[in-house]
């Protein structure tokens, strides 16, 4: 498979050189800012998505939980519905 140099992840020298020009760019009082708000932005990402799963969850189970509980109701109250029934 012949992937596009564009399209592949970079390597060590680029990372180096990225890392470089960022450091130019904001100056080396601003990483620990911008680093400590990247942290924190993917903290809040992180407890979304896990909230986001456990509400999966529960309305799975809402709904697992609906599927059976009328088929039981149906068979208790089927005798009762033949009885009441006119001649």
């Amino acid at each position: 498979m012949n992937i596009p140099i564009a399209l592949s992840m970079p390597g060590w020298p680029e990372t180096l050189f990225i890392l470089v020009l960022v450091l130019l760019l904001f100056g080396a009082k601003k990483l620990p800012e911008l680093a400590r708000g990247l942290g924190q932005s993917l903290n809040e990402f992180r407890k979304a998505r896990d909230e986001f799963e456990s509400e999966i969850r529960k309305s799975a189970e809402s709904v697992e939980g609906k599927k059976t509980a009328p088929k039981e109701i149906e068979i208790q109250s089927a005798p009762d519905k033949e009885e009441h029934r006119p001649s």
